[in-house]
């Protein structure tokens, strides 16, 4: 097994600057490519009639030679005496900043090329902004094609100056700047006796001076769930939660919690495929494990270790993202958030800063966020969330946003914001305003149908439809109006047109919630029901159903949530169920004492 250190670096600039050309360089020098690889690039340059360039030692695909600029984040490798390095080529051109950003991502430190003959470019500095605003705090810019304006020094200290005055406005400190000639190897593996006057490092020895960052092992124990699997064959009753351990370590025994969730259990075992079980895991592998308790998870939730300090729970967070999207980032328009395994809804709220991408300066008050700006931003989510800033761990602070289906942005979370007024707050506020009050007051509807409005909603995987028919019934039989729709009904109607499940699983409750308001508003005994719904979906129905209440019923244990009103047994028979709800709606005076 290879336990050698381990590096990523990413290399950014403009168009043309010559990063393909740097890591070419970097790889031919360091005996880095396979054997016989750069003879072949240089005959088939040959038999093309075309100048031979160490860019092309970097070709990762075949459109890259053809228009002549990098369109994705190649990724190569070299050894040196002390570490592995894997080397990113991040695109340079605008169009491309998208790729440039899942490249820079991955990065631990950063060379910024820029042109020493052509100077400045915008896009030096957006990806200045860009390297700062993904957390990656070990910068090397190297001025490159230093023998294009005849290893001036004075010209290079004056792209210095100005750079690094650009940079500490950012709050950004560079390691260094390095005047480098890639083209012929100036300064890159070696010190070069064409610039004298430079007495610092060459570009390798830089880099194998930098501090690698600490082991992922030592942060917090992180475990985003991404599936969970029940086996059922051959008397096989495990049910084992799947996904990456992030962070942290962790072994059998550990006492464990889940957040947003807050459910807690113990380690039983760690299983792999088609491999012995093993007593402890840490940060890089990916695998499942099997819990004492058996406990209703999603996906997104974080396993963590119950001693160890806990992922920020909260669902408005402060976070600095650079958009991409065709269309600006507004406020209140509901977008997709990729956080980890967790797929969720999310809002723009504010705006607190933007970086103007065309003016390239601080800009105020702005309340939509164009395409390539930087900006720092308040969101807020349909649900409660877990995340770590991403200074204390950026395996769970980084997010991307979807814009219908098309990654429009990527950011990095900064802490939690605090929540004075949340978005569904304000919906139903704006609602209750809005709404036309019928003329028929909800005395009257009572006192014509017998029985007040109200909203019965029953969950769970055991006879919860059997349930809901047997109530519908019985009510429908003491001749009150009752109706009941379940969660399948909204599938094929209200819910028709979203057709990712991670939609549906968020705007279900949304949809349900409104739909109840309205029955509830008529006078009706609504009755519904999902299979599986959380502590913050009871929440959410009930404040969409305001000012009416809701009866919250799990048909099971197992999947008993504290938000329920009324719990029942597994297996219990359907009557006496039913009967069990309506001594519910006897006491809550929804219907007569007298009645069923």
């Amino acid at each position: 097994m290879n336990n050698r250190e381990q590096m990523n670096i990413v290399v950014v600039g403009h168009v043309d600057h010559g990063k393909s050309t740097v890591i070419g360089r970097l790889l031919a020098d360091t005996g880095s490519l396979p054997v016989g690889k750069l003879e072949q690039v240089k005959a088939q340059c040959q038999r093309n009639a075309r100048p031979f360039e160490y860019a092309f030692l970097l070709d990762a695909l075949k459109d890259e030679q053809a228009q002549g600029i990098t369109i994705d984040t190649a990724r190569c490798f070299f050894k040196t005496r002390k570490r592995d390095y894997i080397i990113i080529d991040a695109p340079g051109h605008v169009e491309f900043l998208k790729n440039m950003v899942s490249g820079a991502a991955r990065a631990e430190a950063a060379l910024l090329v820029i042109d020493a003959h052509e100077g400045i470019a915008e896009n030096s500095k957006r990806h200045g902004y860009l390297v700062s605003m993904l957390g990656i705090d070990k910068l090397i810019v190297l001025v490159n094609k230093m023998d294009l304006i005849g290893h001036n020094q004075s010209k290079f200290d004056s792209l210095v100056n100005e750079y690094g005055a650009f940079l500490k406005k950012l709050g950004t400190n560079p390691v260094a700047f390095i005047p480098v000639s890639a083209m012929h190897g100036d300064n890159l593996v070696s010190r070069s006796e064409t610039m004298p006057w430079y007495s610092g490092d060459s570009v390798l020895d830089m880099i194998d001076g930098l501090e690698k960052r600490g082991s992922l092992e030592t942060c917090p124990f992180r475990f985003p769930v991404q599936d969970i699997y029940k086996f059922t064959e051959s008397g096989d009753d495990r049910r084992i939660i799947a996904g990456t351990v992030e962070s942290g370590s962790i072994k059998t025994g550990d006492t464990v919690v889940f957040q947003p969730s807050g459910k807690s259990s113990t380690i039983t075992s760690i299983e792999g495929f088609n491999e012995p079980l093993r007593n402890s895991i840490s940060a890089g592998y990916s695998t499942g494990f099997t819990l004492k308790d058996e406990l209703y998870l999603k996906r997104g939730e974080i396993m963590c270790k119950s001693s160890e300090p806990q992922p920020v729970v909260t669902n408005r967070f402060r976070a600095n993202i650079f958009w991409m999207g065709k269309a600006p980032l507004i406020k209140d328009k509901k977008y997709k958030l990729k956080l980890g395994t967790l797929h969720t809804k999310v809002r723009l709220i504010e705006v607190l800063s933007c970086i103007d991408a065309t003016e390239l300066s601080t800009v105020s008050g702005k309340q939509q966020v164009d395409r390539h700006d930087v900006a720092e931003c308040i969101f807020e989510t349909s649900k409660p969330v877990a995340f770590d800033p991403v200074t204390e761990n950026e395996s769970t602070g980084r997010f991307v946003i979807v814009d219908i289906y098309d990654i429009a942005g990527g950011g990095i979370i900064l802490g939690e914001e605090l929540n004075t007024r949340g978005w569904l707050s304000q919906h139903v506020k704006a609602r209750e305003t809005l709404w036309e009050k019928s003329r028929i007051a909800p005395s009257l509807r009572s006192a014509r149908n017998g029985h007040q409005g109200k909203t019965i909603l029953i969950y769970g995987e055991s006879n919860r439809k059997e349930i809901a028919h047997s109530l519908e019934s019985a009510l429908y039989n003491s001749k009150f109006q009752c109706y009941y729709c379940g969660i399948e009904n909204l599938r094929a109607g209200l819910d028709s047109d979203l057709n990712d499940p991670n939609d549906f699983a968020d705007e279900r409750i949304n949809h349900l919630g409104e739909l109840a308001r309205v029955m509830t508003d008529a006078g009706l005994i609504f009755i519904t029901t999902v299979d599986l719904v959380d502590e913050t979906d009871i929440a959410t129905l009930r404040k969409l159903n305001e000012p009416y209440d809701v009866l919250v019923v799990s048909s099971g244990t197992e999947t008993a949530l504290t938000g329920a009103d009324l719990v029942l047994s597994d297996h219990t028979d359907i009557d006496f169920c039913v009967n069990r709800i309506v001594e519910i709606l006897r006491s809550q005076e929804v219907i007569p004492d007298y009645a069923i």
